[in-house]
């Protein structure tokens, strides 16, 4: 199921949003301010960020800003401002999609959908096998001997982080950010409580890991 995070000001909207996409299906977030919005996002992981531009406190493209300081996630701008240069503001800053208000809920689903397609793994990435285990990035699920295994969102996370990246480094920093948000980057604790998790639960023999390898003072790797 999809996560939604809806941001904008305006009770009615937040409202009617919420209606509509949990009517189809979506887990939805409401955030009524761009930190409210930060917040959730960093907490809850969306998978898709509709966002107004004109918030109280910091303003919808300091919010796309402190998004892409660590994530990739999906961001449709949903504003009554209609001028170019809202637009190309919004867009160089990083967001994927601008929808004008007033809208159609028709077409803003419509190119949530198209924002959820174009950030869908490819298909011939979605399964990841090695000896001990199958992940499916598209169901996001992990398979072991047969059994799915139970991994918590946040060891999820780190997986299809990992996953994503076979044999490749992928610093500490980059990990705590994108798992937890840019205000975590030093807790490598973190790291290594989790990491020893997920070892439990997949590796084979998890003090001799031979998939989730630690570069030590560096980061971690996936080997497949």
């Amino acid at each position: 199921m999809d996560r939604v995070l809806v941001v904008d000001d305006e009770p009615q909207i937040l409202r009617a949003l919420a209606i509509n996409l949990r009517a189809r299906g979506y887990e939805v977030d409401l955030a009524p301010s761009g930190e409210d919005a930060l917040r959730l996002a960093a907490d809850h992981h969306p998978d898709v960020v509709i966002l107004d531009l004109g918030l109280p406190g910091i303003s919808g493209i300091e919010v796309i800003r402190g998004l892409r300081g660590w994530s990739g996630v999906p961001i449709i701008i949903l504003s009554a401002r209609e001028a170019e240069a809202d637009k190309i503001a919004a867009l160089d800053a990083g967001a994927d999609d601008y929808v004008t208000k007033p809208f159609g809920a028709g077409e803003l689903l419509a190119r949530l959908r198209a924002a959820l397609r174009r950030a869908a793994p490819a298909e011939e990435e979605a399964t990841v096998a090695t000896d001990a285990f199958t992940v499916d990035l598209s169901l996001k699920r992990v398979v072991r001997d047969g059994e799915p295994v139970h991994l918590t969102p946040t060891e999820w996370h780190l997986v299809e982080m990992l996953v994503r990246h076979p044999g490749k480094l992928v610093s500490q920093r980059q990990l705590l950010q994108e798992v937890w948000g840019p205000t975590y980057e030093s807790e490598t604790n973190y790291l290594r409580l989790y990491m020893a998790q997920i070892r439990r639960k997949l590796e084979r023999v998890p003090s001799q890991p031979r998939h989730f390898i630690t570069e030590p003072g560096m980061g971690y790797r996936f080997e497949p």
